[in-house]
């Protein structure tokens, strides 16, 4: 095949980015926003030597599966994958990616147990980050990068987020504009606003506003002044500061412009303050039913929890009520001490908190000869590195259960734990972003010598 080829095909699975998969003559395609079961007329748009692109020129008959969109930007944002597909369909799908990605890249054979679906499919996201550049007429304007791409697709609001996140922006733009406050230019790297970002308290209604901005200029103190007054919710706004040339959101750089910037909300009975760049799950129901999980698999009770990519100390302080001892290790300064304040302020003595790499944390307390019953880990999407996952090994906890935001990544590290004396047990899904490519799962493992 050649590009601009037209073949008819048919979807017969959806991959862990959420294209459908056919196969022509031999050759797997690759088409995005289709349905399993489409029968489709595909043009081809790239071509490799065993596999290729397309997009759909027609469709022939559609899957059963199939819905209308409900989002004008779909398909041209880089956000939602499965708004063309029914939920049920999607959420077979996902059972499908983390099926997938443990048996095929982990070489595993857990049990499987069926996805826990999302139980609210819009307005979830407590947490939103918007780019700011400028629209086709030259106006300043805030939505999502295109899929793969850094160019601004304008969206005035979000099906995934709470209404007040739009109606913040917008007003905050307005402002901006009437303000002299210009938007960031990537290709020339000028300009003043870069990012809006908005973090709410599902259970409290606070609201913090944190303008990322390559340079500071007193007009942002105006801008933060307005906000606050236009929006009661608004507990606090901040500014960071990022003159870097980079994809990274976040400078290290923070400024309070007003109020306080620290917000607090409640996961299951807990009391967390949250700082704007520390993490806390964008789906605040369905991390609890998560964690509830990864509790019931931990069986934490009398044992020492060490608790790695703890952030503000979610997870471990979940289960901590009966934990002789909770350690917890996080590299962002800020989140540390919330995860300190926190322990405090839910009553948690027996809890310690360190900063820093997973790995050099965890070689740390090997030196201050720490023992661990039970380990527990969620990583970024890139998973843990081999000094770290070495180290949980070297703890020789009797159990480990893994949270995971990547299916890939966590079943290498499942396969990597496996190999160094470990079984996986059991994974289970939970949707925490539906109608998004994105699916958490939590995976126990077992020491074998300990079964």
């Amino acid at each position: 095949m050649v590009k601009n080829d037209i073949v008819r095909l048919t979807i017969e699975s959806i991959t862990g980015e959420g294209s459908g998969v056919g196969r022509y003559d031999g050759m797997v395609v690759f088409v995005p926003f289709t349905a399993v079961g489409d029968l489709l007329d595909v043009r081809i748009v790239k071509t490799g030597k065993s596999y290729c692109y397309g997009r759909t020129e027609k469709i022939i008959t559609p899957s059963p599966d199939r819905v209308s969109p409900d989002c004008k930007v779909f398909g041209k944002c880089g956000g939602c994958a499965f708004r063309h597909i029914s939920y049920e369909a999607e959420l077979r799908a996902k059972e499908d990616i983390i099926r997938s990605a443990f048996t095929r890249i982990g070489g595993l054979d857990p049990e499987f147990l069926p996805i826990i679906a999302g139980d609210c499919r819009s307005s979830y996201r407590n947490k939103a980050q918007y780019p700011v550049g400028r629209d086709k007429d030259g106006n300043i304007a805030s939505g999502f990068y295109a899929a793969r791409s850094h160019r601004i697709v304008p969206c005035e609001e979000c099906l995934l987020e709470p209404e007040i996140f739009g109606d913040i922006r917008s007003f905050a733009l307005k402002q901006a504009a009437g303000l002299k406050i210009s938007p960031y230019n990537e290709e020339l790297h000028n300009g003043v606003l870069r990012h809006i970002c908005i973090r709410k308290g599902h259970y409290s209604g606070e609201i913090c506003v944190v303008l990322v901005v390559r340079r500071n200029v007193p007009e942002l103190k105006k801008l933060a002044s307005a906000l606050m007054k236009q929006f009661p919710q608004i507990k606090g706004v901040a500014e960071n500061i990022n003159k870097e040339i980079t994809n990274v959101i976040f400078g290290d750089t923070d400024i309070p412009l007003c109020g306080d910037t620290e917000i607090k909300d409640t996961m299951l009975g807990k009391n967390f303050t949250i700082s704007p760049r520390s993490f806390y799950q964008v789906n605040t129901p369905m991390a609890e039913r998560l964690y509830t999980e990864a509790a019931n698999l931990a069986m934490p009770d009398g044992k020492t929890v060490i608790d790695l990519y703890c952030g503000i100390g979610t997870v471990g302080l979940s289960m901590s009520d009966n934990v002789k001892t909770l350690i917890g290790a996080e590299i962002v300064p800020e989140a540390v001490e919330n995860a300190k304040a926190n322990a405090t302020a839910n009553g948690c003595g027996n809890a310690e908190f360190f900063c820093g790499d997973a790995g050099k944390v965890t070689s740390l307390l090997r030196e201050k000869g720490i023992k661990a019953d039970i380990v527990t880990v969620d990583p970024a999407r890139k998973g843990c590195d081999t000094e770290t996952l070495n180290n949980i090994v070297s703890f020789s906890p009797e159990r480990i259960v893994m949270i995971s935001c990547n299916p890939a990544t966590a079943a290498r590290d499942c396969k990597y734990l496996t190999e160094h004396g470990y079984r996986a047990v059991s994974v289970q899904g939970v949707d925490l972003f539906p109608r998004t490519i994105h699916v958490e799962s939590v995976c126990l493992l077992i020491r074998q010598n300990n079964e």
